[in-house]
This record gives structure tokens, sequence and C-alpha cells, in this order.
């Protein structure tokens, strides 16, 4: 086909092959502006990458938590094991498992005060935060007797129960979280608290 004079376009003749030179104009695209297999496929490894690095984020929350939940447990028993040598008192830390709660107490069983947060007991209680609500008390065992508190007296040993009329045979927190489990276990006459899987 020939292209239309330029006295036929004046006349407002439309040229023969407008549909095909419009459709190039109006998407603006041509086989140089296309996408090629090459740059599809980087796009998708990169894609495939940033999910890979963001799936252990989201599902990891449960592990954070148990993990942060473990190392308060071991502080706090740390700390009330502290305040019994330097106080040269007795002081204890008594478990709940059907509140998932704990508290450290002094040798008369009252609940002390926080030493950071002003104004409040020490008393934890993982259903009541937010930051540790996924975590569950499994078990506490503090043998002989399978009680739920420890004391340290001033020599800092641990001693099963509220007292020390039974030495610690074996102390051991247990901890879930989704899948995840976490023991913190008290060593008999030293007292040392460790963390374990």
């Amino acid at each position: 086909m020939r292209p239309p004079t330029e006295a036929a376009s004046r006349r407002g003749a439309a040229p023969a092959n407008t549909h095909a030179i419009h459709t190039v104009q109006d998407t603006g695209r041509t086989a140089a502006n296309a996408f090629t297999l090459i740059e599809i496929l980087i796009v998708v490894v990169i894609l495939g990458i940033v999910a890979l690095a963001a799936l252990p984020m989201m599902s990891s929350a449960a592990s954070v938590q148990i993990r942060a939940a473990a190392n308060v447990i071991a502080a706090d028993l740390e700390y009330a094991r502290s305040m019994a040598v330097s106080r040269g008192q007795c002081y204890s830390v008594a478990f709940d498992k059907s509140t998932e709660s704990y508290e450290v107490r002094d040798q008369t069983g009252v609940v002390v005060a926080h030493p950071v947060r002003k104004g409040f007991n020490y008393a934890v209680n993982f259903t009541a935060d937010t930051r540790l609500d996924k975590v569950d008390i499994q078990n506490v065992d503090f043998d002989p007797g399978s009680v739920q508190t420890i004391t340290f007296d001033y020599l800092g040993s641990p001693y099963a129960g509220a007292g020390t009329a039974a030495g610690l045979n074996a102390g051991v927190i247990t901890l879930s979280a989704g899948a995840a489990t976490l023991t913190i276990n008290v060593e008999a006459v030293t007292g040392f608290i460790t963390v374990s899987d």
C-alpha cells in the first residue's frame, strides 16, 4: 500500500495504515521497551531472597519471647540470690504455673519492691506482659518435694520451698512457646543458674 499524499491528509482522508500507527503511539511500547526474560528472572530471585529473609523473622516471635523469658527468670533468680548474700537474709522466688507468674519475696514472705520500676512489687506475669505473652510456664520443680518456691540463704545456697529446711537437690523450670522449649536449671549447693534448650 502507498502512503497517503499530503493533499489527501489535508482533505481529512485517513491514511490506510492509521490503525497501526496509533497502536504504537498509544501504548508507547516497542520491542525495545519490553522486559527481557533475564530481567524478570532477576526480579523473581530478589523477591525470593527477601521472602526467605523475612520468613524467619515473622515465625520467630515465640522463640524470641521464650529466650527473653528464660533470661528474665534467670536474672531474677540471680537477683534473689545476690540480695540474700548482700543482706544476709533469705530471699525466695515463688512461682505459680496456673497464673504464669512468679514473685520475689523477702524472708518474711512479703513481695519485695521492684528495684527498677519504682512503686511496683517484684512480680512478673507472662500473660499480662505483651512482650512475653506467648510463653507458658510448663513446669516448676524444686526437689525435694516438687515445690514451686526456691529460697536462697545468706551464702547463696538454694533450698526447696519457703525457708531453709530442705536443701535443694535439683531445680528445674521449663518454659514453652509454640514449638520451642527452654529449661532453667538451678544447681544444688552453689545455686548456679543455667539456661538450656
